[in-house]
């Protein structure tokens, strides 16, 4: 195996060490940006089905409301207190994106990771920075959605995965220079950052929310919530895939698929920590590799601009000859002697 490919192997395992010993913590830091969606979008859900159940009592009571403005409106108001709840977290969980990479020094210096509020608070600073790095990678993404960008986008998801991790520890960079400088670091070490990705999206997009489902699955858990949110399922239409050779989803298949998916969401989520601090090793190590390279460049140019021990000599020996000047008197005795020659 290569040093290189050690090393990457090294960050992913030493990382995996580094959020497992803040593991309690990580999991207390996350928990309203990930819940508060949850919460969010279920509670939109919930006031919609009951606003929905009810809106033909409310038009007998209420006949003003028998018309599409009102009942537009009505369904807005309604959904604006999940919806406040849903976007304060999102915006939470987008923050964390840079602010995990600042915990991540506490954490390899320290072993602990403190003060959330000031991590957080680093990045919320550079609100427009973030939100205009935000802006250029969902545009990238969208370009990259089309079926003939789909291997270009690929590569080019590889050369900026450590956008966030450049943005929270050069902070003089603007979102441009966050895409150019992870370019720069990638550069060189496609291949080792391409197999992290692989490691990193492996267990935690596959193996661990897999692994938690199981035991999510076997205590009964997703059950008792598909019956739970079956009354909201069953205002669904059911699906019919029969000319597909599929058949008729069922509403209990939709809510048990709702409840897994749902959990899937909140595992993956959840680990944003760990790849976090995965992509925020990788990011010391290829940034340290660069400054090494040029430490060691430097070194090889200033070896390189001394003379040697005859070039010195004959430097020496042109400046004390060709730029002394003639005294003008020795030059006259010479010429008065070559006349008394004559």
């Amino acid at each position: 195996m290569s040093k290189r490919a050690k090393t990457t192997f090294g960050v992913f395992t030493e990382s995996i060490g580094l959020y497992f010993s803040a593991f309690d913590k990580f999991i207390k830091y996350m928990a309203f940006p990930v819940l508060g969606q949850v919460a969010g979008l279920g509670l939109i859900s919930i006031l919609t089905y009951f606003y929905i159940r009810n809106m033909p009592k409310l038009i007998d009571k209420f006949p003003n409301l028998n018309n599409i403005s009102a009942l537009i409106i009505i369904s807005i108001i309604i959904t604006l207190p999940g919806l406040a709840i849903f976007c304060k977290a999102f915006w939470e969980y987008l923050i964390a994106y840079g602010s995990i990479n600042s915990m991540f020094v506490n954490l390899v210096k320290s072993g602990k990771v403190y003060d959330f509020d000031a991590h957080d608070e680093l990045i919320k600073q550079r609100t427009p920075y973030f939100i205009g790095l935000w802006l250029l990678i969902g545009i990238l993404s969208i370009i990259a959605l089309f079926p003939l960008f789909w291997v270009i986008g690929g590569i080019f998801a590889v050369y900026f995965v450590l956008v966030f991790q450049v943005f929270t520890f050069e902070t003089e960079l603007s979102p441009i220079g966050c895409l150019k400088k992870s370019l720069l670091l990638v550069k060189g070490n496609f291949r080792p950052t391409f197999i992290l990705i692989i490691l990193t999206g492996l267990l935690t997009y596959l193996i661990i929310p897999q692994l938690i489902s199981k035991g999510i699955n076997a205590v009964g858990i997703t059950t008792g919530l598909s019956n739970f949110i079956m009354p909201l399922v069953n205002s669904l239409p059911e699906l019919n895939f029969t000319q597909y050779g599929l058949g008729i989803i069922s509403h209990s298949d939709i809510s048990i698929f709702i409840v897994e998916l749902t959990f899937a969401q909140i595992i993956i989520q959840y680990t944003l920590p760990l790849r976090s601090i995965i992509w925020a090793n990788w990011y010391k190590e290829l940034n340290e590799g660069i400054a090494l390279s040029g430490i060691r460049q430097a070194a090889k140019t200033k070896k390189s601009s001394k003379k040697r021990p005859s070039e010195k000599l004959m430097e020496k020996t042109h400046k004390k000859y060709s730029t002394k000047r003639i005294d003008q008197n020795i030059l006259k005795r010479a010429m008065e002697k070559d006349d008394d020659d004559e």
